[in-house]
């Protein structure tokens, strides 16, 4: 019997490790490359606010195919060059076969097993659909709070050892204890260093009551404690919970993923872009970005929040 959250992150790891995920899901760099260019430009942007620091370390947690950062780093290098030649890359991934295929398109990028073993100093880090993949725990009101495990491939309820707060019967509320570690140790980072730290996520906006636990095998929805290691397990962000748990930092947002890349200028660039395609190539660009911003997709269940250093200023894309 195991716990929940041992058992989503060993059967993350084997599906990490043994599967390409991108051929279940995929995500906002891989629908647009005016995502990835957005982050770049705030990188850039931050790294100014920040007073210009050299060296600065550019990190991003949970890279993906690399696309991203590679997409962030062609519009450093063409836009602001002084970044590019103050950065120095961080990638955190732990997959093998994720790390060679990102050091095939960011050859120059050390890698970690943990944000927390990224070296001091100033960083800007980004973190697209990371923290949905980190282990959850789930607890049932049943009278009381019980804890759920898993043994044979179902949910067993064992009496909580943590204190909660009451709520309805049959209440479930996740708790996701790397988040918060996460979280605490950006702020505490951030404080001591400098920097900002901007994370893309699907989740509310305030804590909540639910069960978001999700699997998802071959695009489709499957049962998520079936077949450990053979799908994708994910769940809700707590931003709330994250955002309290950066002490020392200074918290802006959450605010829908729509929002924030619409006042990063998403339209406007996809427009320039879509301008020097074929017609059937331009409309097939300007739906991919309405799927990233309009809110009946992902542009209101997705949330942005940042993270930055005491006396920075607001961040792009978190001020009216």
């Amino acid at each position: 019997m195991q716990r929940l959250d041992s058992f989503m992150a060993a059967a993350n790891a084997q599906y990490y490790a043994t599967h390409d995920p991108f051929a279940d899901f995929t995500t906002a760099p891989e629908i647009s490359q005016v995502f990835g260019e957005l982050m770049g430009a705030w990188a850039a942007v931050m790294w100014q606010v920040m007073g210009r620091p050299v060296p600065v370390i550019l990190a991003e947690a949970g890279p993906g195919r690399g696309t991203l950062m590679a997409d962030a780093m062609r519009v450093i290098g063409r836009t602001a060059p002084d970044f590019a030649s103050a950065l120095q890359l961080h990638l955190v991934e732990t997959s093998p076969r994720l790390r060679a295929e990102q050091a095939s398109r960011l050859s120059v990028a050390a890698f970690h097993d943990r944000i927390e073993d990224i070296p001091p100093g100033p960083m800007i880090l980004l973190a697209n659909e990371f923290i949905d993949a980190l282990p959850i725990r789930q607890f049932v009101r049943r009278d009381r709070w019980m804890e759920r495990f898993v043994d044979a491939g179902a949910f067993v309820e064992q009496p909580a050892e943590i204190a909660l707060g009451d709520a309805p019967e049959g209440a479930v509320m996740e708790i996701c204890d790397m988040a918060r570690e996460i979280a605490a140790h950006i702020g505490a980072r951030l404080a001591m260093h400098g920097g900002a730290a901007l994370f893309i996520d699907y989740g509310p906006a305030q804590s909540g009551f639910g069960d978001s636990l999700q699997a998802l095998r071959g695009t489709q929805k499957s049962a998520p404690l079936a077949d450990a290691g053979a799908s994708d397990l994910t769940a809700h962000v707590d931003f709330q919970s994250m955002a309290e748990a950066a002490k020392g930092a200074q918290a802006h947002g959450p605010i829908p993923q729509g929002v924030f890349l619409t006042r990063l200028g998403l339209f406007q660039r996809n427009g320039v872009l879509a301008r020097t395609q074929p017609p059937a190539k331009a409309m097939a660009m300007i739906e991919s970005v309405r799927r990233l911003a309009e809110p009946d997709q992902m542009g209101q269940l997705f949330k942005a929040l940042a993270l930055c250093a005491p006396g920075l200023a607001t961040p792009p894309g978190f001020s009216e």
